[in-house]
C-alpha cells in the first residue's frame, strides 16, 4: 500500500458518507449500516435526535476524519474532529484523561548501530553513541489512584533529549490499537471509563459499556485479542515489549525516506501473571509494578530494552497485502525482520514524583530531523491531540520551561512570549522577526527541520473509510493462532470472564459473532462459557478473513526467556530451620541473577535450628505467593503450626494453582494436606545436596504449565441454558 495520493485501483471517492450494505445488528432506534471501510454508522431515524457539534450543527459522519482523498493527511479545517477532541481532551482536572497512573524513570540510549544511511535523526549517527532518556510507563483506563494489575493496555513513552531537540516516541506494549480514525477515540474512552451514570467499574473494561461500543466496532477484533492475552497482565515493565504504533518514516540527509516501525524488546523476556495472580496482587499489593521498579533499580538491576526497527520501503509497502497506515495492523516480524540498533537502560528514579513524572509531557508531534510523519490518521489526529492535551494539563503553553519537558544539550531561540508561567521572555525589544535590527534567532534552511516532500493528494476532500482498512478479522485471527494452546485458554478464558460482566445479553451475542469470524473453536469456547444455547450467526464482515502465515513472535510462552534473571523467589522461614539451606537458596538465587525475601510467621524473623536469629522482610499474612516467582518452605521445629497456619495454607495453595516451582525442607506432607496439594514434578526436595541449584535450574522455566491444563476451565463446560 502507497503512502502517497495515487488512487488505487477499485477505491471510491465520495464527498459524503457512503454507508454501503445494512447490517443485521439489534440497536434500539437506529439504523446501522457498514462504510466501505467495514465501519459501523448509525442514521438517524425519522423524529430521532441528530448528532450536532456544540454549535447545533448536524454531524453527517461521526466515524471518519475529514481527509484530502481516502489515504491522504487529515484537514485542519476538520472542525467536527477539532471540537471533539478539544472537548475530549479538557475533561479531566487536572490528572490525565488516559495514562494517568503512571511512573517514570531517567536513563540513557546507546546507539548500537549506526543507521546514518537511512535517518539522519541524531541518536542513530555513530556507535557508543549517548542519549539521555526519560521513561513513564502506564496504564490506560485507571484514574491515578487504580492498581497496577488491571487488565489493560501499558502506555511506554519515551522522551529522548537529543542535541537536535527533543523527540518523543509515544507508544504502548502493544503495536496496534481499537480504532482507526482519531474521532473515535472519545467515543473508546467514554466506553471503557467508568460508566457515566454511577462512576463504576474503575479501571477494567469488564461492563457493558465497553463491550457494547467494542461489538459494534469490528475494527477493534484485532486488538480485542491482544487485550484478552496476557499482554495485558504483564508480570512487570521490566518483562514486557514496546511499540511505537504507527507506521513513521526515516529521512535521511540527501531528503529519501524509508518507513519504519519501533519496538522495544525487554533483556529479562517477556513474562505475565495469571488472571487470578493479578486479582490477589492488586489486593495485596495495588502499587506491584511500581515497587518493582524502583525496587530493581535501588538494587542496581537496571532494567534494559533493545530498540528494534523495521524498515522498509514503498515498493515493500505496496507488496504487503494490508494498509501500512492502519495503526489496526501489524507487519509480522518474520516478514520484515527486526534489526536491533540501540540499547535503552533506566537508571535512576526521580527525584520528585510530581515535579517529573506528573508534569512530564509526551507529544507524539514531538520529533526531530530524521524523523518524519506518515498519513496514518489515528497518528494525525494524536498530533494535533497531545499538545492541545498538554495545554489544558499543565496551565499553558509554556510547559516546555519545566525542566523535565525542557531540551537538554541543545539551545532554545524563539519569539514566544508571555503566557502562564512564563520564564524565558527575551531581553530588549525586539520579540518578532523579520527584524531590522539584527537582533534574535533566524531559520536555518540547511540544518533546520524539513518534512518530507510526500507527493501532494489528488481528488476531493471527503470523510471516507479507505476500503484498504476494511480487513478487521485476518490479523485477529492470526494473533490469535499464533498463540500457544494454553494462551488460547487465557485468551478464550478472559473473555469469558469480561463478557459474564455484561448484564445485555445481546452485547455478548455480537461478541460471539464476531470471535466466530477469528476462530471456530474460540467462539465457540466463549459460548460455552457463557451458557449459550445456541450460536448466533457470524458477523457480517466487509473483508471476508483470510488464513494468514502463523507469526510465532507473537507468543509469549513460545519463546519463553529460560532464566530466573529479574525473578525473585520468596522464601517462607519457620522456627527451626536450616540456616544453610537458606544460605544456600540465597547464593543459587544470586547466581542466577534474581532475588531472594524472607518470609515469617511473626513479625521480624524466626530462629533457626542452631539457635541464631534471621530477620525477615514479610510478614506472612501480608506477603501472599502471587507477589513472587518461585517460593520455598522451610519448616522445622514449627511444621506442625504451620500446616495449621490459614496463612501458610493459602501461601502454598495459590503457588500450587499458579503452576509455580517450589521448593522445600523440614516440611512434611502436613501442609500440603491441609492445603489440600498433591505435589508434583514442579516441587523440589532441598535436603539433598545441590537440591537448591537444582531448584533453581528448574525456577527458570518460570511455570509448570502442565498444572494449570488439569484445571476445570469454564470455556471445557458444556451450554446448559440460553444466555442470549
Amino acid at each position: 500500500m502507497t503512502d502517497s495520493a495515487s488512487k488505487p485501483a477499485g477505491f471510491r471517492y465520495s464527498t459524503v458518507p457512503a454507508p454501503t450494505q445494512k447490517v443485521d445488528i439489534t440497536t434500539s432506534d437506529q439504523q446501522p449500516s457498514r462504510g466501505q471501510g467495514g465501519e459501523l454508522h448509525q442514521t438517524v431515524a425519522d423524529g430521532a435526535d441528530k448528532l450536532t457539534t456544540s454549535q447545533g450543527v448536524s454531524v453527517s459522519d461521526n466515524q471518519n476524519s475529514l481527509r484530502a482523498t481516502d489515504r491522504g493527511p487529515l484537514l485542519l479545517e476538520d472542525f467536527v474532529l477539532r471540537e471533539k477532541i478539544f472537548h475530549f481532551d479538557h475533561e479531566r482536572i487536572p490528572e490525565r484523561v488516559v495514562h494517568a497512573r503512571g511512573y517514570g524513570a531517567h536513563g540513557h540510549f546507546i546507539c548500537t548501530k549506526p543507521i546514518p544511511g537511512i535517518t539522519q535523526a541524531a541518536p542513530f549517527q555513530a556507535e557508543n553513541k549517548e542519549t539521555s532518556v526519560f521513561v513513564r510507563f502506564s496504564t490506560v483506563a485507571g484514574a491515578k489512584g487504580s492498581m497496577d494489575l488491571a487488565r489493560d493496555v501499558r502506555g511506554f513513552a519515551v522522551k529522548f533529549y537529543t542535541e537536535e531537540g527533543n523527540w518523543d516516541l509515544v507508544g504502548n506494549n502493544i503495536p496496534v490499537f481499537f480504532i482507526q480514525d482519531p474521532i473515535k477515540f472519545p467515543d473508546l474512552v467514554h466506553a471503557v471509563k467508568p460508566e457515566a451514570d454511577r462512576g463504576f467499574p474503575q479501571a477494567q473494561s469488564a461492563h457493558d459499556t465497553f463491550w457494547d461500543y467494542i461489538s459494534l466496532t469490528p475494527e477493534s477484533m484485532h486488538m480485542v485479542m491482544w487485550q484478552m492475552s496476557d499482554r495485558t497482565i504483564p508480570r512487570s515493565f521490566r518483562m514486557m515489549e514496546g511499540f511505537g504504533v504507527h507506521t513513521f518514516r526515516f529521512v535521511n540527509e540527501s531528503g529519501e525516506s524509508t518507513f519504519v516501525k519501533f519496538h522495544w524488546k525487554p533483556h529479562l523476556g517477556l513474562q505475565s501473571v495469571l488472571w487470578d495472580e493479578a486479582v490477589k496482587i492488586n489486593g495485596a499489593d495495588p502499587d506491584f509494578h511500581r515497587r518493582d521498579l524502583w525496587n530493581a533499580i535501588q538494587y542496581g538491576d537496571h532494567p534494559k530494552w533493545n530498540l528494534c526497527v523495521q524498515v522498509f520501503t514503498q515498493t515493500q509497502a505496496d507488496k504487503l497485502d494490508f494498509d501500512i497506515l492502519d495503526p489496526t495492523k501489524i507487519i509480522p516480524e518474520e516478514i520484515i525482520p527486526l534489526v536491533e540498533i540501540g540499547t535503552l537502560t533506566l537508571t535512576r528514579m526521580v527525584d520528585n514524583f510530581f515535579q517529573e513524572t506528573e508534569q512530564v509531557a509526551f507529544c507524539t508531534q514531538n520529533v526531530i530531523p530524521g524523523i518524519d510523519f506518515t498519513d496514518d490518521p489515528l497518528l494525525q489526529g494524536r498530533n494535533f491531540s497531545y499538545l492541545d492535551t498538554q495545554l489544558k494539563r499543565l496551565g499553558g503553553p509554556n510547559f516546555t520551561q519545566i525542566p523535565i519537558n525542557a531540551p537538554r544539550g541543545c539551545p532554545v531561540h524563539n519569539y514566544h512570549q508571555d503566557g502562564h508561567m512564563q520564564t524565558q521572555n527575551r531581553k530588549g525589544r525586539v520579540n518578532y522577526e523579520p527584524n531590522g535590527f539584527s537582533d534574535g534567532p533566524r531559520e536555518d534552511p540547511l540544518k533546520g527541520y524539513v518534512s518530507f516532500a510526500a507527493r501532494s493528494p489528488e481528488g476531493s476532500k471527503q470523510r471516507l473509510r479507505p476500503e484498504s482498512f476494511a480487513d478487521h478479522y485476518s490479523q485477529a485471527r492470526l494473533f490469535y493462532r499464533s498463540q500457544t494452546e494454553i494462551e488460547q485458554h487465557h485468551i478464550a478464558d478472559a473473555l469469558v470472564f469480561e463478557l459474564s460482566k455484561c448484564q445485555m445479553l445481546d452485547i455478548r451475542k455480537r461478541m460471539v459473532a464476531h470471535l466466530l469470524n477469528i476462530d471456530e473453536d474460540l467462539a465457540q469456547q466463549v459460548a460455552n462459557g457463557l451458557g449459550f444455547r445456541d450460536m448466533p450467526t457470524p458477523a457480517v464482515t466487509a473483508v471476508p478473513a483470510r488464513d494468514l502465515d502463523l507469526s510465532p513472535a507473537l507468543s509469549i510462552l513460545g519463546t519463553p526467556p529460560n532464566m530466573f534473571l529479574g525473578r525473585k523467589l520468596g522464601v517462607i522461614i519457620a522456627d527451626g530451620f536450616d540456616r544453610d539451606v537458606l544460605g544456600e537458596l540465597a547464593a543459587e538465587t544470586i547466581a542466577e541473577g534474581g532475588v531472594m525475601e524472607v518470609i515469617s510467621v511473626r513479625v521480624g524473623g524466626a530462629i533457626a535450628a542452631d539457635g541464631s536469629f534471621v530477620r525477615a522482610d514479610h510478614l506472612l499474612r501480608g506477603a501472599k505467593s502471587v507477589l513472587f516467582d518461585a517460593v520455598a518452605i522451610l519448616g522445622g521445629d514449627a511444621q506442625a503450626s504451620l500446616a495449621r497456619n490459614p496463612a501458610a495454607q493459602e501461601f502454598l495453595s495459590d503457588a500450587h494453582n499458579h503452576a509455580k516451582f517450589i521448593g522445600h525442607h523440614g516440611v512434611d506432607d502436613l501442609l500440603s494436606s491441609a492445603a489440600g496439594i498433591v505435589q508434583d514434578e514442579g516441587y523440589t526436595d532441598l535436603t539433598a545436596p545441590g537440591a537448591a541449584a537444582d531448584f533453581l535450574v528448574a525456577c527458570r522455566s518460570l511455570r509448570l504449565w502442565s498444572r494449570t491444563t488439569a484445571l476445570p476451565r469454564e470455556a471445557d463446560a458444556e451450554s446448559l441454558a440460553p444466555t442470549a
